[in-house]
């Protein structure tokens, strides 16, 4: 599941309705750029196409069109209110994003492109933990690395039990994105959990033409 908080809230509210992507959703999904678009707009905030372009190693062409194409199946939208014609800003469409096994299992082709998706969600993950984990002392002061964490837990459950933990663990979650979903605390920085809970560093993220990055807002994103 992949969970987003780009919009502004004055205080703790409910999140937004999860979505379980379907087929077409899949399909509007299945292209690396497009994955990584929906992915630096759940941690950063809303982008400019051109933004997104300088930010991915991309062409502006390239990122306006897979955002249109996004927009189309409801992943982005534009901000209102602000920019120009020529120069629109972009967010993530607030709520949860899930791929349901149920749905992977209907044909070979959902199957391939959740895999495709799936691959890029995890290469994003690895490469922010990686970075965390190689920069993080160097570059954060003491408090953010002392209130950190990067747990490995080994249990045997059955099948409804682990259903179980995971709905408890994603219920205490989920309070704490609505709580602080949107926020503007000049203190606060993306943080990321799986469980792992680190902050996203400014450091040069791996991609295939990447560029240093430039926070743009204080989303939170995972999936699974």
């Amino acid at each position: 599941m992949d969970t987003d908080q780009s919009e502004p809230t004055g205080g703790e509210a409910a999140l937004p309705p999860e979505r379980s992507i379907d087929l077409d959703g899949l399909k509007a999904l299945a292209h690396p750029l497009r994955v990584q678009i929906v992915d630096t707009l759940s941690i950063w905030g809303p982008f400019t196409a051109s933004g997104l372009a300088e930010r991915l190693g991309e062409s502006s062409g390239a990122t306006s069109y897979h955002l249109r194409q996004l927009e189309k199946q409801g992943f982005v939208r534009e901000v209102t209110g602000r920019g120009t014609g020529r120069e629109r800003w972009w967010e993530r469409v607030p709520g949860g994003i899930a791929i349901r096994p149920q749905t992977l299992r209907e044909s070979p082709s959902a199957r391939a492109v959740g895999d495709m998706i799936s691959r890029e969600w995890s290469r994003s993950r690895e490469a922010l933990l990686r970075d965390y984990e190689e920069h993080g002392l160097d570059q954060l002061p003491p408090k953010w690395t002392d209130a950190s964490e990067v747990s490995t837990v080994n249990v045997r459950l059955t099948a409804d039990e682990l259903a179980s933990m995971a709905g408890d663990v994603m219920a205490v979650l989920d309070t704490y994105v609505a709580r602080y979903r949107g926020r503007t605390d000049p203190d606060a920085r993306p943080v990321q959990v799986h469980f792992n809970a680190f902050p996203v560093l400014d450091a040069r993220r791996a991609a295939p033409s990447g560029t240093t990055p430039t926070p743009q807002g204080g989303d939170n994103h995972g999936n699974s």
